[in-house]
Formats: C-alpha cells, structure tokens, sequence
C-alpha cells in the first residue's frame, strides 16, 4: 500500500507553500473525479493531496461585469444552472450540460475539467505496461498509432501522439476567447485559452502551459452579444455519460441576416480543443443556408488526417460542424 498524506488549503497562498513544502509527488486536488480515476488505473501515483476545493472564493459566479467570471472551484453543475448563462450564453451552459453525468457535474469544478486528460484507452489502460504511451511515460511510444485509432484525433497530430483532447466546457470557451486565470509562487498571470493548451509535437506529455505548484483560480470569458446566438452540439455514441465523436461549439454575431463575426471550435476530433479559423473566415459576411454550412464544415477538416479506423470522424466532423451553423443561425431569426 502506498503512503499519502492530505491537506486542506484555505488560500492560494496555503496551497501553494503547501505544494512546495510537499515536493515531488504532490497534486493539487478540487472534486477529484479525475485524478480519482487515473489513481484507480495507476496512471497517477501522488504521495501528497493538497485539497483547493475550499478556498476562498474559489467558487464565485459573477456575471455582472464586463466579463462572466467563474471561479476555478464553481461546480460544473452550478455554472450550467446560472441564470444568465442559460439565457445568454447558451454555448457555456450546453457544454457543461451535454458532459459526464448529473452526478458527477455535482461534484466536478469547472476549473479542474479544463484540466482534465484524455480517455486514449492507451493512456489509461496501459498504465501495467502492457502499452506505450508518450503522454504517460516521454519516450516509450505511442501504441495507438497503428493501434485501434477509432476515438483518436484527425487534427493536430504528431507521429509521437494522436490523443483525443476530451473535454466539452474547453471547447467552448475556446470558441468565447476565454482567458485562464492562474496564480503560483511567482504570482498571478493570465492565459489565452489559445495558448493554454499545447500541441503534442514531440513533448506530448507536456499537455497544458501551467507550470508546478501553481493553481487555476478563475475563468473570464468576455461579454458578447455572439452569446445568444450559440450552441454546443455533441454527437457521441450514446446519448449521455460518452465523450464525442465530435462536437461543435458555435457563436455568431450577426448583421442583420448576415454573419459579422463567426467564434468556432471543435471537440473529439483534435489533441486540443481546437479553433477552425478556416471556417470563421468562410461564413464572415455570409447569409447562412445549408450549403454554406457544410463548405464551412469541411473547410474546417481541410488539413486532417485520418488513421485506419476514424476516417469517419472527418465528415462527421463537417456534418456536426453544419449541424451546429444551422442552429445558431436560427437563434439570430
């Protein structure tokens, strides 16, 4: 049996001196529901618990000011349930809702799900050794490529890595410019959601630009009137408590029946939650009808590649993307 000890924080500044009184091994935890897991599969092996799922403030929602903010220790549940997300931002609350189970949006923080790895069967089940795994083990390969590829990505891949990115909330907040709010030994700084996530390249196992010991505190995303004419769309293989396929988060800020600002990003499909720039170019100045739904949908897919078994994800990607134009674009009628 391995030892661990486990601390509470009620400060940033608890946690972090914490963190680095604990040394190597130590893990911030909030609701647990993922590093949970990958403890049960042996993928993380902690030694010490530093618990900031009480902190001050941590689970603050206001949506009062220039910018929604969520509090990294906000349930997931709690944010999707706010008033003027629903109503006004239908792409944040779609994406919370659409995740995991009731259950487990009960329990799971918002900020902890931004940070959440991903469901490679290679990653997660191979933690005995019985499979290679870059992101787990740097340098041992990657078993899933010319493995069983069917859930991995078509975009953004590397010949040391093809993980899917699994999560649904980052793919929106992608799409909304959010911004991370993060603090550490060093201070507070704010990151891009662009530059938050990293590309696999040849550090896959480097997934997310946080360095040790610091903590993610809060989420802005900025005001927009692109907000009431959005969505989440997921398709998955059953209808709940799957990851996607593929989904899309859409967001349009319109003049009069024509697009002036398109805000997309893709799930299921990439090794991050990924922005189709391609796409937005193409529908800005657009009216929207199917056609130019689906040329936005596989210009989005114009530089995928596919493995043996999910070359299907690339025009369920530009379907799903469509699908997801079309809605949004009826929210504006």
């Amino acid at each position: 049996m391995r030892s661990l000890s486990y601390v509470r924080a009620r400060t940033v500044r608890e946690a972090t001196q914490a963190f680095a009184t604990a040394g190597e091994g130590a893990r911030y935890i909030a609701g647990g529901t993922t590093l949970y897991d990958l403890m049960k599969l042996g993928v993380e092996h902690p030694a010490h618990l530093i618990d900031i799922a009480s902190l001050d403030g941590a689970d603050r929602i206001d949506t009062g000011g220039d910018v929604l903010f969520f509090g990294a220790g906000a349930l997931m549940a709690d944010v999707a349930e706010d008033d003027v997300v629903r109503h006004d931002y239908p792409i944040l609350a779609e994406s919370l809702s659409k995740a995991a189970s009731q259950q487990l949006r009960n329990m799971a923080t918002v900020g902890g799900n931004i940070l959440q790895r991903t469901r490679c069967p290679y990653f997660r089940n191979g933690a005995i050794g019985a499979y290679p795994c870059n992101k787990r083990e740097p340098g041992s390969g990657c078993a899933a490529i010319g493995g069983l590829d069917r859930s991995q990505a078509v975009l953004g891949i590397s010949d040391t890595c093809t993980a899917v990115s699994p999560g649904d909330w980052p793919v929106a907040l992608t799409a909304m410019d959010a911004t991370i709010e993060i603090q550490g030994p060093a201070g507070p700084r704010s990151v891009p959601i662009a530059e938050f996530y990293r590309l696999p390249g040849g550090t896959p196992h480097l997934e997310f630009s946080i360095e040790g010991g610091e903590i993610v505190t809060g989420i802005s995303v900025p005001k927009t009137e692109a907000g009431k004419n959005s969505t989440y769309l997921k398709v998955r293989d059953r209808e709940s408590y799957a990851f996607a396929l593929a989904s899309a988060a859409v967001a349009l800020a319109m003049d009069g029946d024509r697009v002036r600002r398109a805000h997309i990003a893709l799930g299921g499909v990439a090794t991050r939650p990924w922005r189709a720039h391609e796409a937005e170019t193409l529908l800005n100045g657009q009216t929207i009808d199917r056609e130019i739904a689906l040329a936005a949908g596989r210009s989005a897919f114009a530089d995928a590649s596919a493995g043996e078994h999910n070359a299907f994800k690339i025009e369920l990607g530009a379907r799903t993307l469509a699908d997801a134009i079309m809605t949004a674009g009826r929210k504006t009628q």
